[in-house]
C-alpha cells in the first residue's frame, strides 16, 4: 500500500466490549475500508492484432454495445449492477453512471 493510499484509509484500531470480543463496528470497520476497483464497461471489440497495429489516432473502434443501453459497473471482475451514463458536473466535462439495476450474485457473470 502507498503512503497516499494509507493517508486516505486510515488504520483504526478496533474497538472491544467488557467481555473482550470486537464489537460489531470495529469488525465491519475493516472490511468497510477494504479498497476496491470500480469499472463502468461501456462495451468492447474484437479485432486481429493487425488490425489493432494500424489503429492510429482519430481512429474509431466500434463497440458492440449501442447508444442507450446500460453499461455494466464491474467490481473486482464481477458486473454488480448495470445503469445509464449520465452527466455528473455542471461544465459537463466528468461522467457519471446513474444505477439501474442491482445484479445478484447468481446472474453476475464475470466479465473478460
Amino acid at each position: 500500500m502507498s503512503d497516499s493510499e494509507a493517508q486516505a484509509f486510515p488504520a483504526t484500531t478496533p474497538e472491544f466490549s467488557d467481555n473482550g470480543r470486537e464489537d460489531e463496528v470495529g469488525k465491519h470497520d475493516a472490511i468497510l475500508r477494504i479498497p476496491v476497483t470500480v469499472q463502468v464497461v461501456l462495451g468492447s471489440a474484437t479485432m486481429p492484432v493487425a488490425h489493432l497495429m494500424k489503429l492510429g489516432r482519430g481512429a474509431v473502434i466500434a463497440l458492440d454495445q449501442r447508444v442507450g443501453e446500460p453499461v455494466n459497473i464491474v467490481v473486482n471482475g464481477r458486473i454488480v449492477a448495470r445503469g445509464e451514463v449520465v452527466v455528473v458536473d455542471e461544465d459537463n466535462s466528468r461522467f457519471g453512471v446513474s444505477l439501474t439495476e442491482i445484479v445478484g450474485s447468481a446472474n453476475a457473470d464475470a466479465v473478460a
